[in-house]
């Protein structure tokens, strides 16, 4: 039998022969400039055992590996090989200079050779052995064992935890009885609870939430260095020394061993000032709030000529008169009489900033010569107003030359008040080449206004006090696209709302008037030769008129506090059809032929619910990360209406979903549209939707010194869409639970990002795994296919580039 020729083309085969000759160098050549004494430093591993958990076993393995406690760490491989360490001998012993070597030797592309250091691995086991002391460790063991072959070494490090001590009690020691009021009404907040595994980095953080709890407070002075903490076993033998609180343990180890958990009790003590009278804390109030609002770069007061002063501030300014008093009020929490508080100066900061008027804000305190503060705040203005204009030019699969012009205009702070308005206008058209001529394929223009208010705008008053950004919505827009000798679409949107953050990590997003009409215009030979043929495309041009309200819940922690891994979680929830049926009942009966506001304007009113929500979770690395994401939606039409509207439906496959599928041509469930006319107009829409990604980055190379960094991807994507009725048109598209697993999609791919700090491009290329469509395998698994890789009609239609902007989630 004769077997398959798999041909491949000379550029192909020479970048694959280039490839792996550099692969081979280098993985071969990083030992020939090591001295005679020398030993290449190739591997560092870490063996955690003891009696914890499999997830403590794998933070502590992570921190032992950490450069602070292994000091000497071993070169990174990339495709097996050290790429950076060949890289590094090119530039310092083969003396490599020309333009290409200039681009690809960038410092941050090379790596110095690790050369084994015997020192620095015995310097490290004192390392590791003192921060396991302070995880409460106090029995650990930690050896090494070193391999040798040839001129490279590895290292593989043993450590043998121990059992951990728990607290049992907490006990506060403070002479101000004052502060110990304070204190004690915060601990049911405490992070030291008996029963937890005591942990040096516990009493950091718990000295952190001490600190801030008593500045604010009122204790201005007050520093971290006045709380320490003891420990204590329960024979009473201290451990004096918080800074080495295992000093002196050793006589009370024996007492502990025969125990399941050893235990031991912290002393919490916060000492009282020794140069203050009496010899306690000084509680400080705020005396006066001093406000430059048009403090000059050059930071001289002496300019400011103006002064008002109102009944919470003083305000001294050089020349404008930047806000008015009332928006002012509203931002300044620091205020006369109040007790000193931290949490009060960065709300202050936080809320002029939201303001938008500032460039540059600076809160500094001066302390008077009793126990009272003044407030001082200088405040640098942004321009007021900006002008901006930006030009496009694209190509695509369907037209040849596309252009396009944006203007924009914005002020900041209309009539003093804060209030922004941004203008925006936009222009393009789309260009093909028949017959040696340019045609006009389509043509677009549009616009929106936006109104911003620095506060609620409600019937009825809102404190906003302890909110950090409050703001109230108004947008109005509107944008025709004209496609040549096809159709013509009108979208005319209008909303009201406010948004606002009620903590840290929360933020709220409520529009309770949310208006959309879509308006199409169908040239007669396309709506008869393409649309009316399609009944799914043909719904995608019905008129729509949306009315309703949309809430969306925020909550993200990604900040100092969560720099291993940290959650971003977003919830929808849009209603259509409730107040705007009213508001059609109400013309209706007032008017006295009858004719309500369906019958006005020849539209129904779409009538449904829909939520979705996603979450997802990121775990970075000092040059990796791991993020993953879950999203699931439902939409359900009520009263008259049958179907969501085509613009509110889900969609699955694109950049930002399943990337093994052109957007829109996956689903509903185990349908698919083989028509000609899906070749053209995938449209492809759901009731439902259920998706799950993963994806690995990691860092490649970076270029011109670090301003551009090459960083690539693995990711696995699966979900779907589905219908919530049987649509006897697309068999097997309605949702059924037994038929979960089989309707599931699974792709998987590689992918580029060129990172420009400021933006970053997006390269990926998905292929199917699982294809619920697939009929050579009972439950769609499609890697039996990808036997035919080397065909180039199979590539074109199984492996998917995708290009975008920004990371899909």
């Amino acid at each position: 039998m004769k077997q398959p020729i798999i041909r491949f083309s000379n550029t192909f085969f020479r970048a694959s022969v280039l490839v792996l000759a550099l692969w081979l160098v280098a993985a071969c050549s990083n030992t020939r400039y090591l001295k005679d004494d020398q030993q290449l430093y190739v591997h560092s591993g870490v063996d955690v055992r003891g009696d914890i958990t499999v997830s403590d076993k794998q933070d502590l393995r992570n921190s032992l590996q950490s450069k602070q406690l292994m000091l000497q760490q071993a070169n990174k491989k990339f495709l097996g090989t050290r790429i950076k360490v060949w890289l590094y001998h090119q530039k310092n012993q083969e003396k490599k200079k020309n333009l290409f070597w200039n681009l690809v030797l960038s410092p941050k592309n090379m790596e110095e050779p690790s050369i084994f250091d015997s020192t620095k691995v015995a310097e490290s086991i004192k390392r590791m052995s003192a921060y396991l002391y302070n995880q409460g460790y106090f029995y650990d063991t930690v050896t090494y064992v070193k391999t040798v072959k040839g001129r490279k070494v590895s290292v593989d490090y043993k450590v043998n935890t121990g059992q951990n001590f728990v607290i049992d009690s907490l006990i506060y020691d403070v002479p101000d009885t004052a502060l110990l009021a304070i204190v004690k009404r915060s601990q049911p907040l405490s992070l030291i609870a008996k029963g937890k595994p005591y942990k040096q980095e516990t009493l950091n953080s718990e000295r952190e939430r001490l600190y801030r709890l008593i500045k604010d407070a009122g204790y201005f002075k007050f520093d971290r260095n006045y709380i320490r903490f003891e420990l204590d076993t329960l024979n009473k033998s201290f451990l004096r020394n918080s800074l080495n609180p295992f000093e002196g343990m050793l006589n009370v180890f024996n007492e502990n061993k025969g125990r399941e958990k050893p235990t031991l009790n912290i002393y919490t003590i916060i000492s009282n000032p020794a140069d203050s009278l009496g010899g306690h804390h000084k509680k400080y109030t705020i005396n006066r709030t001093i406000i430059y609002p048009d403090y000059p770069v050059s930071g001289d007061t002496s300019r400011s000529t103006f002064h008002d002063s109102i009944s919470a501030y003083t305000i001294y300014r050089y020349r404008q008169d930047i806000l008015r008093h009332d928006v002012l009020n509203r931002s300044v929490l620091l205020r006369h009489g109040e007790t000193f508080s931290n949490q009060k100066y960065d709300a202050t900061f936080n809320k002029l900033y939201d303001l938008g008027v500032w460039q540059f804000i600076t809160i500094n305190y001066r302390e008077n010569h009793d126990t009272t503060l003044d407030a001082l705040l200088y405040l640098t203005p942004r321009r007021r107003q900006n002008i901006g204009a930006s030009f496009e030019v694209s190509t695509s699969s369907d037209y040849l030359l596309g252009s396009g012009v944006t203007l924009t205009w914005r002020h900041l702070n209309l009539h003093r008040s804060a209030t922004s308005v941004d203008v925006n206008l936009s222009t393009g058209i789309e260009l093909i080449r028949q017959e040696r001529q340019w045609v006009l394929q389509s043509k677009e223009f549009g616009g929106n206004v936006n109104f911003t208010f620095p506060k609620f705008i409600t019937p009825f008053r809102i404190s906003q006090e302890r909110l950090t950004t409050v703001k109230t919505r108004l947008s109005l827009g509107g944008n025709y696209l004209s496609r040549v000798a096809k159709f013509d679409i009108t979208n005319i949107n209008a909303s009201f709302g406010y948004d606002w953050t009620p903590s840290r990590y929360q933020r709220w997003i409520v529009n309770p008037i949310s208006l959309n009409y879509v308006g199409t215009k169908l040239d007669p030979y396309f709506r008869d030769t393409i649309v009316n043929k399609n009944p799914y495309l043909k719904r995608s041009f019905e008129p729509a008129f949306i009315g309703g309200e949309v809430a969306s819940y925020i909550y993200t922690n990604n900040d100092a506090l969560h720099r291993k891994h940290y959650s971003f979680f977003r919830i929808n929830l849009e209603e259509s059809g409730l107040w705007l049926n009213g508001v059609n009942s109400l013309v209706g009966s007032i008017n006295h032929k009858g004719n309500d506001l369906e019958d006005y304007t020849g539209l129904t009113i779409s009538n449904f619910v829909k939520v979705d929500a996603d979450y997802r979770h990121y775990w970075k690395r000092p040059r990796s990360m791991f993020a993953t994401r879950v999203y699931t939606g439902v939409g359900v039409a009520y009263g008259h209406s049958t179907v969501l509207p085509y613009i509110r439906q889900f969609t699955a496959g694109g950049p930002n979903s399943l990337r093994a599928w052109r957007l829109r041509t996956l689903g509903p469930g185990s349908y698919h549209d083989t028509s000609a006319t899906a070749q053209i107009f995938p449209d492809q829409t759901g009731d439902m939707k259920l998706e799950a990604n993963a994806e690995f980055r990691f860092d490649l190379i970076r270029m011109f010194n670090g301003t551009i960094n090459l960083k690539g991807a693995t990711f696995l994507d699966a979900g779907n869409i589905w219908m919530l009725r049987k649509d006897p048109d697309r068999p097997g598209s309605e949702f059924e639970f037994s038929q979960l697993y089989h309707d599931l999609a699974l792709g998987t791919g590689v992918g580029l990002r060129l990172d420009f700090s400021f933006f970053l491009i997006r390269l990926d290329w998905g292929i199917p795994l699982k294809v619920p469509y697939y009929t050579g395998n009972p439950n769609g698994w499609y890697t039996t296919e990808w036997r035919h890789f080397s065909d180039p009609s199979w590539r074109r239609d199984n492996v998917i580039w995708n290009v975008a902007i920004g990371y899909p989630f």
